[in-house]
């Protein structure tokens, strides 16, 4: 009896010890400048079946997020922000669960994806929700598919639509607070709520690249992304730190490099907007080596805006206009718009034109990444001049290119 109790406390002990995993991460601010909201990626590809984790940092613990990316009910990566001073160096402790449910942590991020309900008279008040849609190539009318026209997706500081047709232009909504807003607005802003400091839609896009755009290139001008056999949109993560949305294209015949028949591409561009950042990760995927094709993105040219590039990737531009074909309604809106792309990725940049300020843009693998950010007047937190924006960016480069350091 007492060597089957012994066993049996035994067995408890070695599934105890199994059901956790503890990993120490060091994270380094290699920069003079204290920083908050510092994004470190954990890849769970070495500790399968997570199912909850636990993050903390002096004694106490910090929120994360546990990511499926792949949506086949294993989590991939764990994430969580740090803030770190001048050349600081913290040690995390992670522990990774076996058992239970991500811990619920306030939401600092938001994504949303409604189809219209025509019972619903209200435009902020839609309840549809969907997480995923895929429309054929020869649907009529994809734009008109989804309430407010595509996915949409926000930090505190920013909020973003991509449209739901062969454009996937990214569409702007200004604040004037720090706060998450699209659930309650719908990217729809009532009266009422104008009144009480919500912010609205800022931009007009038109046809141009909004924030960032990608798009295929002829050797002359963007080309939009059609034909395609398919085209997607779905929410990968809805936060709490992060939410990660994808478009997803499927036989789409970009024009092929030197005069060639085009082959159908598939491309996935993944969207990654963390908590306390204005900046929004823009991560493009072929099916395949795409060595030798060309492609496009860059930034609208906001009506008689002000210019700004390093000739090495960074381009923004600072102006005002109209978000809207109607100027009774609307007001004009004034915006900041910036762009990075990493060298390598750059065959040049186009001189402007009256709709672009454009980047004609290659890889010689089957992948390539940017950046885009923006910044409305509106905002009570931001940048009111085109010098303090372009400032802004000079030192937001910087940043960029120099990411904490994870040791674990």
């Amino acid at each position: 009896m007492k060597h089957q109790i012994l066993v049996s406390l035994l067995t408890t002990f070695c599934a105890t010890m199994t059901a956790q995993t503890t990993l120490t991460v060091s994270v380094s601010n290699p920069m003079k400048q204290a920083r908050t909201d510092q994004p470190v990626v954990i890849s769970l590809d070495d500790y399968e079946d997570t199912r909850s984790a636990l993050v903390t940092v002096d004694g106490r613990e910090i929120p994360c997020q546990l990511d499926d990316l792949d949506q086949d009910e294993e989590y991939d990566e764990l994430c969580f922000l740090a803030d770190l001073g001048s050349k600081e160096k913290k040690q995390y402790t992670i522990t990774l669960y076996k058992k239970g449910e991500p811990r619920p942590y306030p939401a600092r991020v938001y994504a949303e994806m409604l189809m219209r309900n025509d019972k619903v008279k209200e435009k902020n008040r839609h309840n549809n929700f969907i997480e995923s849609i895929t429309a054929r190539g020869d649907c009529a009318n994809s734009y008109n598919l989804q309430h407010h026209h595509g996915v949409d997706f926000e930090s505190e500081l920013n909020g973003i639509r991509i449209y739901f047709d062969k454009r996937q232009t990214l569409d702007l909504y200004g604040k004037f607070k720090k706060q998450l807003e699209l659930k309650e607005t719908q990217f729809y802003t009532s009266a009422e709520q104008k009144k009480q400091g919500y912010g609205d839609d800022v931009l007009w896009v038109g046809n141009t690249f909004g924030l960032g755009a990608f798009r295929g290139w002829d050797g002359k001008e963007p080309t939009m992304i059609d034909p395609v056999r398919s085209r997607t949109q779905r929410i990968i993560s809805y936060g709490p730190l992060r939410t990660i949305v994808e478009i997803v294209d499927r036989g789409w015949q970009a024009p092929a490099p030197n005069n060639q028949q085009p082959s159908p591409l598939n491309m996935t561009i993944r969207y990654t907007q963390y908590a306390g950042h204005r900046d929004t990760d823009v991560d493009v995927k072929f099916n395949k080596n795409v060595k030798g094709y060309r492609f496009s993105t860059g930034i609208i040219n906001v009506k008689g805006s002000e210019e700004f590039s390093d000739k090495k990737g960074l381009r923004a531009c600072w102006g005002t206009d109209y978000p809207s074909t109607d100027t009774v309604k609307w007001s004009r809106e004034t915006v900041g718009l910036g762009i990075l792309i990493p060298k390598k990725y750059i065959a040049s940049e186009e001189p402007a034109n009256k709709d672009n300020y454009a980047y004609v843009v290659k890889t010689d693998d089957d992948d390539l990444s940017y950046k885009i950010i923006y910044t409305s007047a509106n905002e009570t937190f931001g940048y009111h001049s085109a010098k303090e924006w372009f400032d802004f960016l000079k030192e937001w480069r910087k940043e960029a290119e120099q990411p904490v350091v994870v040791k674990y």
